[in-house]
């Protein structure tokens, strides 16, 4: 039996006649860490957004734990599993961080309008384990000490690491990251390494995610997929894409950047 959680068959769409994404195919395992690198403009986000049915696609089929999704709502890929974070970070800044993990989990609720209206112990009950959920979260992430700071007020790398904790909230079954090292410095890019290690060992889940950051995606991606124009330029284990002329071509540069990366890439399969 499979252990695919989400799979995508000859995925592609059009804008105004461009192919933006053409024959995308992909499978990923059940507590994987993959990576979708290549150079602006290659549709990388346009996968993501497929993916959690921001846009349609045009052709093709999607699977999400075995079940077609093509069609399916953003609002219904996230109970089905589906968890995102975004390039530029969304929290609510005005809000506690406590209360942007609490947010995650509204769908979850089961008491009724009525309910919470007129405060009505089915509501308390609820509210009161959503609290305490949430704060578990928090504490793993190391985050409960700032529970009642407000999330703008926080520095960035924490920042991120609350949008990653939100997006965990949802209890996701596959976590999307879009660029969650942008904006880093090196200490921030090492903590958040750490974190999606953390993620994928502990919550047994698939982490795939896009990133610029070639020592981030070297170091932590079991495999990598390399995009350009919408298709898919190489993929498999990082030692060996990294070397791949084409890639090198297209996406990593000159030689030296090229030797460069492929230090990392010893360096990250040892």
């Amino acid at each position: 039996m499979s252990n695919s959680i989400l799979t995508m068959k000859d995925i592609g769409i059009n804008f105004g006649g461009l192919k933006a994404v053409d024959g995308f195919n992909i499978d990923l395992k059940a507590n994987e860490l993959v990576g979708l690198i290549g150079p602006n403009g290659a549709g990388k986000t346009t996968v993501f957004n497929l993916i959690t049915g921001v846009y349609e696609a045009t052709e093709g089929e999607y699977l999400l734990d075995g079940k077609p999704v093509r069609k399916a709502s953003t609002a219904k890929l996230v109970h089905n599993g589906l968890a995102r974070t975004f390039q530029n970070i969304r929290l609510f800044e005005d809000m506690s961080v406590l209360e942007n993990v609490m947010v995650a989990m509204n769908y979850r609720m089961k008491y009724g309008l009525l309910a919470a209206t007129l405060r009505l112990p089915g509501y308390w009950r609820e509210e009161n384990e959503r609290r305490e959920k949430a704060l578990e979260l928090l504490k793993i992430f190391d985050l409960d000490h700032f529970a009642d700071t407000n999330a703008g007020n926080l520095p960035y790398g924490k920042q991120r690491k609350l949008e990653i904790a939100r997006a965990m909230a949802t209890n996701p079954k596959v976590l999307l990251l879009d660029e969650p090292a942008a904006g880093m410095n090196p200490t921030e890019t090492e903590e958040l390494m750490d974190t999606i290690r953390f993620i994928r060992e502990n919550f047994n889940i698939c982490v795939f995610l896009i990133e610029h950051d070639m020592k981030l995606v070297l170091g932590i991606c079991e495999r990598i997929i390399v995009l350009d124009h919408g298709r898919i330029l190489a993929k498999g284990k990082p030692q060996d894409v990294v070397r791949d002329k084409a890639v090198i071509e297209a996406y990593l540069g000159t030689a030296e950047e090229e030797e460069e990366v492929a230090e990392d890439g010893n360096a990250g399969s040892q």
